[in-house]
């Protein structure tokens, strides 16, 4: 699996771009992108259509998940989804999770 979980300096909009270029390009793909601006915290998860399909992923399910280390809640597709939250200062948190959470799957 091509796991890319990182912390990084882009607008939403350019988030979704990015994860979306990154969908097309790669082969079982799990990326969770995070944001911090204004004093809150974004969260986006993609996920390749393999993952989806034959791994039973959901980015939905898994961004509510990280969404609560961010005071948060969110949703989406199964291979695109968002959460939005409060505290920017659980972002380190959230993506050390969704690590985690990979290694025990």
């Amino acid at each position: 699996m091509n796991f890319i979980a990182a912390k990084v300096d882009m607008d939403a909009a350019s988030i979704k771009d990015v994860a979306f270029q990154l969908r097309a390009e790669t082969e079982r793909l799990f990326l969770v992108l995070a944001t911090a601006e204004k004093g809150k915290a974004t969260l986006s998860v993609a996920l390749s259509d393999d993952l989806v399909k034959n791994d039973g992923m959901n980015a939905g399910k898994i961004v509510r998940e990280l969404a609560s280390l961010i005071k948060g809640g969110g949703g989406g597709q199964p291979f695109f989804a968002t959460a939005g939250g409060k505290d920017p200062s659980g972002i380190a948190a959230a993506l050390a999770k969704a690590e985690a959470d990979l290694s025990q799957s």
